[in-house]
């Protein structure tokens, strides 16, 4: 046995934990109890009545007017049954000493309890000896009511109950043993028994049955197992079992798993019925599935996501499944010459989340040269093309006299986990019109004396519809002279 450290609770469950194991009942013998006495003119087992005025065996002694008594009384042998602590309950009655008259100053109301261990049913009459040593004694027990002449004719009946224990016990067995030297008394009942601390189940965790200790401050260890479907949170868990047979508040605890929860005062730990989940360890009871959730069994950590519904990998458990938004809506467009400003409002439904953002995609489409493509990188967006928070873009460096598609794409943050492509709103624009690029290459086709064919290039940027060409040429002059210069369009 063990105390527990300073740092440990001592407080008792309620007492009705208490189990008391008899070893042996006088007031359950059908016949005569036949117990041994010594001498003979002693102790004499007589039918009486309990407190009930049920008929029971009981022993009587009163010879008070005799000197010198030394009456024994012994028990036949009681096994202990691995207590190891004894405790005994004896009902009994005493005559008030003053109430008989002509009685000597010898006379008494106490008597003698003792005990003597054995491993196995060796008394005789004559062994062990009639006397303290080799006996322990156990107590001097005293009456707290005795009755006199007028209580006995008027049958009222004074029981005393008194409980006392010894220990510790290690043999086999042992013997009880009453010693009167004088009184005039009834030993109408007398109860063996042991205390235990009964099986019990204790913050999450189960302790088995537990005998007290050898003695009355004894403080016994008990182990804990957790209870199915529970695991530890403290260890170790363990009780223990005062010498009252009284479990003392456990120290450690198990908790039912993720997908359990306690029910029936926290002796069971259950499974999530179905529609409801818990995620972790823990007292909390299961809640219901969050919305456009369900669970697909009993005993449920989390719930699944009901079609076109989806759950971030960063979203709570207990949040409900979200989906993908619907597109933009309203786009207003704003073209100034090769930049472009976009604006938007926030789509109709945003999937039932908070955090929705937009992404601009870029597609140049020309001017009749086939299917649109990807902008490239030289296009500049502010604050940026992906991500963007509010319902605006600019964009500039496109290029001049161009089409353009742009889609605006509203996301948020289970659109990666939908298998289908974010909704989006599209507008198409065309850039103004800007100054050629000059002409990169020219070609002398053919001359005669007076005259010469030229030929060249569409410049690589038209930006526009070109209108005419500008053709300027200068006359070579001697060395010294004036270089005159003349211009002619080509239309």
């Amino acid at each position: 046995s063990k105390r527990p450290g300073w740092g440990e609770s001592m407080l008792v469950l309620p007492p009705a934990t208490t189990q008391r194991e008899t070893l042996m009942d006088s007031t359950t013998a059908t016949a005569e109890l036949g117990w041994m006495v010594h001498p003979p003119s002693g102790w004499e087992e007589v039918s009486g009545y309990d407190e009930n005025m049920n008929t029971i065996r009981t022993y009587q002694v009163c010879n008070v007017f005799e000197s010198s008594q030394n009456n024994w009384l012994r028990t036949k042998f009681i096994r202990r049954r691995g207590a190891h602590r004894i405790h005994v309950e004896m009902k009994f009655s005493v005559r008030d000493c003053s109430s008989i008259p002509s009685v000597p100053g010898s006379c008494k109301e106490t008597f003698n309890l003792y005990y003597y261990e054995a491993d196995f049913d060796s008394a005789t009459k004559t062994f062990p000896n009639w006397m303290e040593n080799p006996w322990v004694k156990v107590d001097t027990i005293a009456a707290d009511e005795s009755f006199s002449q007028v209580d006995l004719g008027g049958r009222v009946m004074k029981i005393n109950t008194e409980v006392r224990s010894f220990g510790p016990v290690s043999r086999s067995g042992f013997y009880l043993a009453f010693q009167d030297y004088g009184g005039c008394m009834s030993l109408i009942a007398v109860r063996v028994f042991y205390r235990k601390c009964p099986r019990v189940i204790q913050n999450g965790a189960i302790f088995q049955e537990t005998l007290s200790g050898a003695e009355s401050t004894s403080l016994v260890a008990a182990r804990g197992s957790c209870i199915a479907n529970a695991e530890e949170v403290d260890v170790p868990i363990k009780l223990y079992c005062n010498g009252d047979g009284e479990w003392l508040v456990p120290i450690g605890r198990c908790m039912c798993k993720a997908g359990f929860e306690a029910v029936e005062n926290g002796t069971i730990c259950r499974g999530c019925p179905s529609g409801t989940f818990k995620a972790n360890q823990g007292d909390k009871a299961c809640t219901h599935c969050p919305i456009n959730s369900r669970t697909t069994s009993e005993g449920a950590t989390n719930c699944v996501c009901r079609n076109g519904y989806y759950r971030a990998d960063l979203d709570p458990l207990d949040m409900p499944c979200t989906t993908i938004p619907s597109a933009p809506q309203a786009v207003i467009s704003s073209v100034n010459e090769t930049s472009l400003m976009l604006e938007w409002t926030p789509p109709r439904d945003s999937g039932g989340r908070e955090d929705l953002v937009y992404n601009i995609i870029c597609k140049s489409c020309g001017s009749g040269r086939g299917a649109c493509t990807r902008c490239g990188d030289n296009v500049q967006y502010a604050p940026r093309q992906l991500g963007l928070t509010e319902p605006r873009i600019y964009i500039s460096d496109l290029l001049a006299h161009t089409q353009y598609t742009f889609e605006i794409q509203a996301v948020n943050g289970v659109t990666d986990q939908s298998p289908f492509s974010p909704q989006f709103a599209s507008v198409n624009i065309t850039t103004n019109q800007a100054a050629p690029s000059a002409v990169s290459i020219m070609h002398q086709v053919s001359r005669t004396v007076d005259s010469i064919t030229l030929s060249w290039s569409q410049p690589d940027q038209p930006n526009g519809v070109i209108l005419d060409y500008e053709l300027q040429y200068y006359e070579k002059v001697p060395m010294g002279g004036t270089q005159k210069g003349q211009k002619k369009k080509k239309n």
